[in-house]
């Protein structure tokens, strides 16, 4: 395992690396996560980082990651916006995510021969989304305003909605569980869960007071260091006795606490994606360091077809099965179609699972890892010319006519 030394000095040159490239990056056709990706496999091939997968380590690592994440995409999803803007994106979510799935976990059963346990839990990994790797697709104003609110609505709720599948799936292979049954499981994990979560988000909320007109209120940054404690609570709450899912309770008690406190969702945006961005960090030079060629390339151009399959076939079918019907211009449902990148939240949810005693979870993690690995670099290489390609098909506003006389 790599010594703490050596774990601060890598930490700390990749956070320099990374302000410095982040100007570059913004620039061109770089991609900061895959400097990450690809900066951990160097040092993992050097043998500067070795970690294991199994290790308490990457499991904590995956665990503090996905805590953090889906919290902070739980606080984003406004309950306004979702009034207003909320049939696209729940086509997205609710036809387009399971689409996904079904159809790479086919692919995976056909290509490789994984069985289909395994394959459905591939397909589960891959159905998130994660279009903050492309921010431009999100950020660019030239990209129609229901384009950009829809990928991002979808990848804030992808992770938490993705993750009961992958841990029902995951739960079925896990070793010793021979007699799993699943709506047992989803009752207890993904309920009491699903309960905590409420419960905590609603007292969460009123915990901290509400500083009435003129009075002194508790400052910004404290409010966001309040936030992220309160996810760490809620979690280790959900984990004690009776054991409901902790990332399921922190994911919902997020959405409760954004709403009812949207004070508290403006200082965490305001201080805490610093936190979120380091988090990223290491999730993506571990993820690396954990790659290898041979892993990679063990189902050789079985694998490559998956992944193709994965990014050319499976998003497309989903996405146009999900706007079946809708007024979505043809551009824009190409445009989504192509962006569906597969990010921090897929890598998460893998290191998790090659952490446990999930049969075949190595075959599975290394079929998503190169997915991922793929997605960061094709993705992050066609955001700008793909910003270009749905602007110029845009329809051109028309001039106002002038006042008649009278």
């Amino acid at each position: 395992m790599t010594s703490f030394q050596t774990g601060v000095a890598t930490l700390g040159g990749l956070l320099v690396l990374g302000a410095l490239l982040s100007g570059l990056a913004h620039r061109n056709i770089l991609s900061l996560a895959a400097v990450y990706v690809v900066a951990g496999f160097v040092l993992g091939e050097a043998g500067v980082l070795k970690f294991h997968a199994n290790s308490g380590f990457v499991s904590g690592l995956a665990a503090l990651a996905l805590i953090v994440i889906l919290f902070r995409d739980g606080l984003e999803v406004e309950g306004e916006l979702l009034r207003g803007h909320w049939q696209v994106p729940l086509r997205h979510l609710a036809v387009g995510m399971p689409v996904t799935a079904i159809v790479v976990a086919v692919l995976a059963r056909a290509l490789v021969g994984l069985g289909w346990s395994e394959s459905l839990l591939l397909g589960a990994l891959l159905s998130p989304t994660d279009p903050v790797l492309s921010s431009r697709v999100v950020t660019d104003e030239r990209v129609p305003a229901l384009v950009r609110h829809t990928l991002n609505l979808e990848s804030g709720l992808n992770d938490g909605l993705a993750l009961p599948a992958v841990l029902t799936f995951a739960a079925a292979l896990e070793a010793g569980k021979q007699d799993f049954v699943w709506w047992h499981f989803v009752l207890q994990d993904v309920g009491l869960g699903l309960v905590f979560g409420l419960v905590c988000g609603v007292a969460g909320s009123l915990l901290m007071p509400r500083a009435p007109s003129g009075a002194r209120t508790i400052p910004s940054r404290q409010k966001a260091l309040y936030s992220l404690g309160l996810a760490f609570a809620v979690y280790g709450v959900t984990v004690l006795p009776p054991r409901g899912n902790g990332f399921i309770a922190v994911f919902v008690a997020a959405i409760v606490v954004g709403n009812r406190r949207p004070d508290l969702r403006v200082s965490f945006a305001e201080h805490g994606e610093e936190v979120v961005e380091i988090v990223k960090l290491a999730i993506f030079t571990v993820f690396g360091s954990l790659l290898t060629f041979h892993a990679l390339l063990l189902d050789g151009w079985a694998a490559v077809a998956v992944v193709a399959g994965t990014l050319l076939v499976a998003r497309p079918i989903a996405i146009f099965t999900a706007l079946a019907g809708t007024a979505v211009p043809r551009p824009d449902r190409i445009f989504m179609s192509w962006f569906g990148p597969k990010g921090v939240a897929t890598i998460a949810f893998s290191l998790l699972i090659l952490s446990r005693r999930v049969r075949g979870a190595e075959h599975v993690f290394d079929l998503a890892a190169l997915t991922v690995f793929c997605s960061i670099l094709v993705h992050g290489a066609t955001e700008t010319p793909g910003v270009r390609w749905l602007a110029r098909r845009q329809p051109v506003a028309q001039p106002a006519a002038p006042p008649s006389a009278t």
